[in-house]
């Protein structure tokens, strides 16, 4: 049906929704691509570092009854037969979820999470789950691996995501399932060059996702294309009354009807681009006319300060996260490791006076950014506040106040909000390395978002690119 020693090169390099149509086609079979893809796993992996623990058994298991599925005519759609990695926040039957951390380490949670559920559901193959940050936050556990950048060995990898960007970039998946805090998408997405999409807060399920933040955690795909991102979307977004935080707003096709209606009108604040390094402000500057050359003009807007709202998610954040881990916290405190240690002990500290004062911040931005959004369908931001920090650069973000609010200015504002974003591969750094761009929306205006990512990536190249292999095998570190 399909000859295997022809495709086993291509099939890395390409998308979910084209090796989708292969599968439904019956050109290849899911279990000639979760092979490949577990093939790749383990002769990358070893020094990628993605995965914190990968499922071939029940991955192959699962590819052959899809097989069997659409060899009867029952096809369940575009993940149907399609290997998909899951961040290891995620509870899931078959595989231990340690979250990053060493408190959870061979916890086997009773039941999938809801996100996980609805992928099986949709026929997904699942291969493993995704190596992270301790707990979701920005520091590793300093007795767990590091992903590696696929594309340089040196350049961060992103969090807490990391492992997602890493296994999707290098072909070790075709999609994921991440969460993003305060950048947590989109960081790796545009550190490993793939396209991430945090969702309107609520539009995803959070029910069996290991808390960092609850009121600022949000669970999203990540993939190869806008296309690919809004399949995975589609099968992950919806109501669940399991989770009474999670939105009962209709969802749409996500991976449908991506022909833009109209042109949108997008907005940058550039005074408060001064906060980002030289190299973002110069690629950022290439993007603007590339928007200008599709037809899309870029207007000025006046966005509510940001750096001051990065602290404001930060002492609240620390609030919810020491509520999260009050189990655990401190009676397991020797545990942990110190970059999360840290944010517990803050929220810990914070009085109650001051939380409220934060909380009357945190609307106030939030309705300031809502005006905004009558003048603008999209608030363009670069994805991260540095172009390609390296691993010394990073080495001290979470005991570093100004890197942490440089890096996150374009990014958490956003969590607060809870305003969804698109994050595209657009633009390369002078180091070579990947540079994402995201387009901020109004609430639960995902499909445009896709539509707009989409739109984007038939005019420009860039999410084509895929790391070379000498890096991703440690060869050319």
């Amino acid at each position: 049906m399909s000859d295997t020693s022809q495709h086993h090169d291509e099939i890395w390099q390409r998308d979910l929704t084209e090796i989708a149509e292969l599968i439904r086609t019956r050109q290849l079979t899911s279990e000639d691509v979760t092979e490949s893809t577990l093939r790749r796993i383990e002769k990358f992996d070893p020094h990628l570092k993605s995965y914190a623990w990968v499922t071939p058994d029940s991955a192959l298991e699962t590819a052959r009854a899809a097989d069997a599925e659409i060899a009867r005519g029952h096809y369940r759609g575009v993940l149907h037969g399609i290997p998909i990695g899951v961040k290891d926040l995620c509870y899931t039957v078959d595989a231990p979820t340690a979250a990053g951390t060493r408190i959870l380490q061979g916890f086997r949670p009773p039941y999938d999470a809801t996100v996980v559920a609805r992928l099986r559901a949709a026929g997904a193959v699942i291969t493993g789950k995704l190596a992270m940050t301790e707990g979701g936050y920005v520091g590793y556990h300093p007795r767990l691996p590091v992903p590696v950048n696929p594309w340089d060995a040196a350049t961060w990898a992103g969090v807490s995501s990391s492992g997602c960007g890493v296994a999707t970039a290098a072909g070790l998946c075709f999609g994921s399932v991440g969460s993003d805090t305060g950048g947590s998408i989109r960081f790796p997405t545009s550190m490993c060059g793939v396209t991430g999409i945090k969702p309107t807060w609520g539009r995803v399920s959070r029910y069996g996702i290991v808390e960092l933040a609850a009121s600022f955690d949000h669970v999203g795909p990540i993939a190869r294309s806008a296309r690919d991102a809004g399949a995975l979307l589609t099968a992950m977004a919806g109501s669940d009354v399991n989770d009474p935080t999670s939105s009962a707003e209709p969802v749409p096709d996500y991976a449908d009807d991506l022909v833009l209606a109209r042109i949108p009108n997008i907005g940058v604040d550039r005074h408060q681009m001064a906060v980002f390094d030289d190299d973002t402000n110069a690629i950022m500057i290439d993007v603007m006319r590339m928007l200008d050359d599709i037809g899309w003009p870029v207007v000025d807007v006046r966005l509510p300060p940001l750096a001051p709202i990065v602290e404001v998610c930060g002492k609240l954040r620390s609030v919810e996260t020491a509520i999260a881990h009050a189990e655990t916290y401190p009676a397991r405190a020797s545990q942990y490791g110190p970059t999360l240690r840290g944010l517990i002990e803050t929220g810990r500290r914070l009085g109650a006076m001051e939380y409220q004062e934060l909380i009357n911040q945190r609307r106030e931005f939030t309705a300031s950014l809502y005006r905004v959004f009558r003048d603008v369908d999209i608030v363009l931001m670069p994805s991260c506040g540095l172009a390609a920090p390296t691993l010394e650069t990073m080495r001290t973000l979470g005991e570093d106040p100004k890197l942490l609010a440089t890096l996150a200015a374009p990014t958490a504002p956003f969590n607060l909000s809870g305003n969804p974003a698109i994050c595209l591969p657009a633009g390369t750094t002078p180091r070579g390395t990947p540079f994402g761009i995201q387009f901020i929306g109004r609430t639960f205006a995902e499909h445009f978002l896709v539509q707009l990512g989409h739109a984007f990536q038939q005019a420009t190249t860039f999410h084509r690119r895929r790391p070379p292999e000498e890096f991703a095998s440690g060869r050319g570190a």
